[in-house]
């Protein structure tokens, strides 16, 4: 057997192909890699618990783009011989897929979605499917079908969800890069919670097309890397319109051409206006909001000495217009319900059958909301109050933007610390109660990035979150870039 005479940690995927190209790397020999560091950190040792389904067939797939490469002397895309690892929320034609509830068992989709065909055409191989909390009704990483998947710099802290097993696992370096999905915060709160970059575009940019839903039209997959330009990369292969999901028009109204890594500039942090959210920050006086703060504030002081001018701003009304625009009681029944009758070999076709069986896990306070939500969005009678409040809420955000003359909104992706798996298991916080600020960004259909800002003295990492105008995704990278460069804080996970 060859030895390994590469660097899996903290591998790029322009790195990695630059070694493909002078041959001291093969697809094969880098997929097998994370193999076994799946096997060694996932299943033994640490015990993660972050991947559901390893692809049968990764292996295979990888020989096939080494005997291309061979033959032909090109990368066949973008993403040539990139392993990725994929939310268990999105269908899988190789592997079964979850939704990480146990009473889907055994699904096994009769096509990929949409954004995985797409994957595959840029020479990804899907390495595995991850773990989420059932139906990603949850901040937290506990599933039905999977059971607990930790933080992987603290151990017994949680990852945060609902992209658990995807923000843990490229975390651990147990894949190159993962897709998430996110409709409150679902790829930005694990980002946050596991020093990554995550992503959440503008909605539509990228099809939904084989990805259960929470609340349709806020919903979206996203990138989950180790650096903005690896996220960059990945998420030029899986935008653009798709006649099977009809909110992808937007992905024509963006109208972006070329790469999301072309505007990259380390110096673009030099002039920028950046709108400091304060009343998104939680209080001193608690000992887990005073940790981020400290983290936050030393992150900023770095962007300012960047080149960048710090502007303070509040939203007035914050947290009431959040609760106005939550839609999850509203919507997210009838989605689900929706999504799983259309799929004639589901196993458990409704949410109703799922509740009578307990086929869930109990901890979900949002999933046993939603159970006794209306069943259909027009049955709330403030439903239609709840959508006029989220186009006065953008307009709101973006009227601050456009006040202060901003070129990105910033704040802490939450106002606490990832929470130990003892307090969650004790019931210390509830999912609509939970102090995340991703929802700001999720409930005005504003594109945000969150990067990693640094550490707690307990060794906890923390997120910053940028936030931009709507399909104004090149301004994120460009400017997540430069706070990336100026500041270095990504770090790896160590296990004795």
């Amino acid at each position: 057997m060859k030895i390994q005479t590469f660097k899996i940690e903290e591998l790029t995927i322009s790195a990695m192909q630059a070694l493909l190209r002078s041959g001291e790397l093969s697809v094969r020999e880098l997929t097998l890699a994370y193999l076994e560091r799946i096997e060694t950190i996932d299943r033994s040792g640490p015990a993660l618990n972050s991947i559901i389904t390893v692809n049968p067939k990764a292996l295979e797939e990888a020989d096939r783009l080494d005997r291309e490469f061979a033959t032909s002397g090109q990368l066949s895309g973008s993403l040539h011989g990139v392993p990725v690892v994929i939310k268990d929320q999105i269908e899988t034609k190789d592997m079964i897929t979850t939704f990480g509830s146990i009473a889907q068992e055994g699904y096994q989709p009769k096509d990929d979605a949409t954004l995985i065909k797409k994957l595959k055409a840029s020479g990804a191989i899907i390495l595995a499917k991850t773990a989420l909390p059932d139906f990603a009704t949850s901040w937290f990483g506990f599933s039905s079908m999977s059971g607990e998947t930790k933080n992987p710099y603290v151990l017994a802290h949680d990852p945060g969800g609902s992209s658990s097993g995807t923000a843990a696992a490229v975390a651990a370096n147990l894949a190159l890069v993962g897709v998430g999905e996110d409709t409150g915060g679902s790829i930005r709160l694990p980002s946050s919670f596991c020093n990554l970059v995550g992503v959440r575009v503008t909605p539509g940019l990228i099809s939904r097309d084989g990805t259960s839903p929470l609340v349709v039209f806020q919903d979206t997959a996203g990138p989950m890397a180790r650096t903005v330009t690896d996220a960059a990369l990945l998420l030029d292969a899986m935008v653009g319109y798709d006649p099977k999901d009809e909110y992808t028009t937007a992905a024509l109204i963006a109208g972006h051409k070329g790469s999301y890594v072309d505007g990259l500039d380390a110096a673009s942090l030099k002039g920028a206006r950046l709108g400091v959210i304060r009343n998104a920050f939680g209080s001193d006086d608690d000992p887990a909001c005073a940790s981020v703060n400290k983290v936050i504030s030393a992150a900023l002081d770095v962007a300012k000495d960047a080149g960048a001018e710090l502007i303070d701003v509040e939203i007035p009304d914050l947290m009431e217009h959040i609760l106005a625009t939550s839609l999850y009681l509203s919507h997210s029944r009838y989605d689900i319900n929706q999504f799983l009758a259309s799929r004639d070999n589901m196993p458990v076709a409704t949410l109703e059958k799922i509740k009578e069986q307990k086929l869930y896990e109990p901890s979900l306070d949002l999933l046993e909301a939603i159970f006794e939500a209306p069943e259909h969005p027009e049955d709330d009678p403030q439903y239609f109050q709840k959508l006029a409040a989220r186009d006065r809420f953008q307009r709101l955000v973006v009227g601050i933007v456009a006040k202060h003359n901003l070129d990105a909104l910033v704040f802490p992706c939450t106002q606490v610390l990832p929470p130990s798996k003892q307090e969650i298991r004790a019931g210390k916080h509830e999912v609509l109660g939970f102090p995340t600020n991703t929802l700001i960004a999720s409930q005005t259909w504003m594109p945000s990035i969150c990067l990693p800002a640094g550490f707690s003295d307990d060794g906890l990492p923390v997120g910053m979150e940028l936030v931009v105008l709507p399909y104004h995704e090149p301004d994120l990278f460009r400017l997540g870039y430069a706070f990336e460069q100026a500041t270095n804080f990504r770090k790896a996970p160590t296990y004795r």
